[in-house]
């Protein structure tokens, strides 16, 4: 079981974020050399043999009756399809934009959770949803040279990612989050190998040069993957999820120190405009979710 710690949850997420933008960082320069199938194909058998190695050491079984729970199939559903168009769209937009567009995914997730979960929101949220998704298109610039069919992937694999953001909360807490983290990746093997029937790529050998940017790219991606799955399970998503943006922060830097990206004004003001639609939606859900707490009892617990 896990007690709600709002302050270590949002300390892991920004550790997350930090991990997650360095992994982007060695990911896109390894996309640029191998197949983006061959990539998530890579990273499910090492991720799973690995963690699976960690719950072996943990005592923990690998496969229990949690392995088919629903809520745990549709996580893993999502995030394969989630890192698969994600990878897709970062071997061909700049870091800076895919990061941009990742910066709704707060934003999508407050809309599922209204659409899917029952959770009442109101005109306000709704309101900003709304102005978060104008900054979407601000990055996207539909009917101008500046749409891409990548960067629509990335806004694809933002659904699906926050998909797998809805049902973590609901997975049994009795599952724990190295079973999670594990079966997460060996789900990726068979997304790798769909995406490179689809693509018609071919396996490519992995030279030194390559397998180092990979095994950097695994091994920060695997640390901020347990860092953020904990993240959600210890805190509450309305708490933790405004440390997400931070994200956008640490991918900027990195996209214009190693990659010598210049993000034009669309792209820095759709997001900009997304990041502060998303901290107000996200600072509503608290203000009412203090409201609709009881009040104490006086006396009580003194």
């Amino acid at each position: 079981m896990f007690e709600t710690n709002n302050f270590r949850a949002s300390l892991w997420m920004v550790a997350a974020m930090a991990l997650f933008a360095c992994e982007d960082l060695f990911l896109k320069w390894a996309a640029a050399a191998l197949p983006a199938g061959q990539i998530i194909l890579i990273f499910g058998v090492v991720g799973g043999m690995m963690w699976g190695a960690l719950v072996w050491r943990a005592r923990v079984p690998l496969f229990g009756q949690g392995f088919l729970h629903p809520m745990v199939l549709v996580r893993n559903l999502s995030e394969a399809l989630g890192s698969m168009a994600y990878l897709t769209a970062l071997a061909a937009i700049p870091l800076a934009t895919a990061a941009a567009i990742l910066q709704s995914a707060p934003l999508m997730v407050t809309m599922g959770a209204a659409l899917f979960l029952g959770e009442n929101v109101g005109w306000r949220r709704w309101t900003a949803i709304a102005l978060g998704m104008v900054g979407v298109l601000m990055i996207l610039r539909p009917g101008t040279e500046g749409l891409s069919l990548a960067a629509v992937i990335a806004v694809l694999s933002v659904v699906a990612l926050s998909a797998r953001d809805l049902v973590t909360r609901r997975v049994p807490r009795e599952i724990h989050t190295l079973q999670l983290t594990t079966w997460a990746y060996l789900g990726l093997i068979p997304a790798g190998l769909v995406l490179m029937w689809i693509d018609g790529a071919d396996y490519r050998p992995v030279n030194l040069s390559n397998g180092l940017g990979l095994a950097a790219a695994y091994g920060l991606g695997a640390a901020g993957y347990y860092a953020v799955t904990h993240a959600m399970r210890i805190g509450e998503a309305a708490v933790v999820a405004p440390y997400r943006y931070t994200r956008m922060v640490f991918a900027l830097v990195l996209a214009m120190v190693f990659l010598r990206e210049r993000p034009d004004l669309w792209v820095m003001g759709g997001a900009a405009l997304i990041i502060l639609t998303g901290l107000y939606a996200l600072a509503r859900s608290r203000s009412i979710a203090a409201t609709l707490q009881p009040s104490p009892v006086p006396g009580d617990g003194i």
